[in-house]
């Protein structure tokens, strides 16, 4: 089965990450079953932070099953602590190498 990513990378306002987080996180009751998200800070600069999440499935029942009316609401309550956004889409994950195993897929 295929793997995907959602990933962004955010320069948030100074001090905001909490007011993001609350933000970023929305009205979800809960994340789809097999999704797992992680969000990152940059060691370097504590308001760069990446946010993104990997799932196995079909892109297309993904996208048909996607609310743009909530996302959009999300994105509106997340702008007020966001100062720039990188890179900001959809991936297809062509290639895993696992640590723990050494496989690559």
């Amino acid at each position: 089965m295929t793997m995907y990513s959602a990933l962004t990378v955010r320069k948030l306002k100074p001090g905001t990450y909490d007011e993001w987080r609350k933000a970023w996180e929305g009205d979800e009751e809960e994340m789809p079953e097999g999704v797992e998200v992680y969000v990152l800070r940059n060691l370097k600069d504590p308001d760069e932070i990446i946010a993104f999440g990997m799932f196995e499935g079909d892109i297309e029942e993904m996208k048909s099953s996607f609310d743009v009316e909530a996302e959009q609401k999300r994105q509106e309550a997340m702008a007020p602590y966001v100062e720039s956004v990188g890179a900001d889409g959809m991936y297809e994950v062509i290639e895993r190498i696992g640590a723990k195993t050494g496989a690559r897929n």
